[in-house]
């Protein structure tokens, strides 16, 4: 997995929410639209003293790297079907950073893997909490 530091573009009521620690990027992810990077369906609620010039809360927002940084990013994702994953968000000095990372997903035996065990605990623990209830 390569790691990326890049810069997010945001206005001022969302660099004031990303300081009181309201953002968050759990299902968020990158995407390439033309030559540029953007991360997408990442939340950032509303400034609470805003008003109207509150921002909407999970728009599109651009990713700052340098350019022979996207050309490799771009090609990866293109020719070897990687996906492009936020990972944090952070303060660095007075910027605003988001760490991506490049991973693959998974192929159907890890899959199938997967939901074997997910099988298997759903049934120790119901086998746990009939064993409590006696």
């Amino acid at each position: 997995m390569d790691k990326y530091e890049a810069g997010v573009v945001l206005s001022g009521t969302e660099v004031k929410s990303v300081r009181a620690g309201n953002a968050q990027i759990t299902e968020s992810y990158a995407r390439f639209i033309k030559n540029e990077l953007f991360l997408f369906n990442a939340h950032i609620a509303e400034y609470e003293f805003g008003g109207e010039e509150n921002h909407p809360t999970q728009r599109p927002r651009k990713l700052l790297l340098k350019r022979k940084e996207l050309e490799r990013l771009k090609v990866e994702v293109e020719a070897a079907g990687k996906a492009l994953v936020p990972i944090k968000l952070y303060f660095k000095n007075a910027l605003i950073k988001c760490e991506i990372a490049v991973g693959s997903g998974k192929n159907v035996r890890d899959k199938r893997q997967d939901l074997k065990k997910q099988v298997a605990q759903r049934e120790a623990d119901q086998a746990l909490k009939n064993a409590i209830k006696r």
